[in-house]
């Protein structure tokens, strides 16, 4: 193994350390005489010498010095032996790290997530990866979907785990690959005096006539709720706009209206509520990691999107490509 050490400009000299010649070296010094570090090594004494002539060469310093019919390290080759073994140490830090990079137990990767997606399955793969991979760092960023995806077209992200919206791009697009993680219902969620609390499920045409609480008109969620309740007959009256889950359900709580909140999102901290399921063919968004096409390949990122895999797999639905 050759370490090449390249100096500033302004020093106007390079030099290239073989580790082979600085055992001999290192022997000598131990040794005390060039014939006894031959006979150690099984070389010649003038292989020896020619080859610790070599190194002081390629350095530009002088390493030996005569005494009486002997020779000695000079201060420069004791020097160069100490730096010799932090290099070594270095050198050997460096191909443990690098074999961890191609294991994927070492690595830095970016997600970007809904915070659904977080909840559901980004912080329990980031837990899971402290322990099992305690050299694999995770950078969590918080992020709606079309901003998500503006991240990781930037290369500011590696993974991002969102859910299908108006203009997302297609399960056919090239430049990208898509991992379907898990299927997301949503649950009617009702105060907990309306006259539906007691029934099993809920009828989204039952729902028709309520005020609704619901996300911004741009959301991925309200173009789900919009086309379900079209799907059922009508346009839901939706008098209240919030971002957070936690915030509809207190919405809902305060009597201000229905909504329906996917499971991720659950259990919701405000009382006073009723969860039910809807009727007939469930409610349902999907959440998937997208990648940018060839990623996958990283061993890092696979890694991390293994174990997102393999997470919304134990929740209870199985992965999909």
């Amino acid at each position: 193994m050759s370490i090449y050490i390249i100096f500033m400009e302004n020093v106007s000299w390079d030099f290239t350390v073989d580790w082979r010649k600085l055992r001999l070296l290192d022997e000598l010094d131990r040794r005390g005489t060039i014939t006894a570090t031959a006979e150690v090594l099984q070389l010649t004494p003038s292989a020896v010498s020619q080859q610790l002539a070599g190194l002081a060469r390629d350095i530009g310093v002088p390493l030996l010095e005569r005494r009486g019919r002997n020779v000695a390290l000079t201060g420069q080759a004791r020097l160069l032996l100490a730096h010799a073994q932090e290099m070594r140490e270095l050198a050997e830090r460096t191909r443990a790290a690098l074999d961890s990079w191609s294991e994927g137990t070492a690595g830095y990767v970016r997600v970007a997530s809904l915070t659904t997606g977080i909840t559901a399955l980004v912080a329990p793969a980031l837990a899971r990866l402290r322990q099992q991979r305690p050299g694999l760092t995770l950078r969590i960023i918080n992020r709606e979907p079309i901003e998500s995806l503006e991240l990781l077209d930037a290369g500011e992200a590696d993974i991002i785990v969102t859910v299908d919206y108006p203009g997302a791009p297609s399960r056919q697009d090239s430049r990208y690959r898509r991992v379907d993680l898990t299927d997301d219902i949503m649950d009617a969620v009702l105060p907990a005096d309306h006259p539906l609390a007691g029934q099993p499920s809920v009828d989204l045409t039952d729902l028709a006539t309520e005020a609704w609480v619901g996300n911004s008109p741009s959301e991925p969620c309200m173009h789900i709720v919009n086309g379900l309740c079209a799907a059922a007959g009508f346009t839901p009256d939706i008098r209240h706009l919030t971002q957070e889950w936690d915030a509809v359900a207190a919405l809902v709580a305060a009597g201000a209206g229905i909504a329906l909140i996917p499971r991720s999102a659950q259990p919701l901290r405000s009382p006073g509520l009723v969860v039910l399921p809807v009727a007939g063919a469930p409610a349902t968004r999907t959440l998937f990691a997208l990648l940018r096409a060839g990623t996958e390949a990283d061993p890092a990122i696979a890694t991390v999107l293994e174990t997102l895999v393999a997470l919304a797999g134990a929740e209870g639905s199985p992965p999909r490509s």
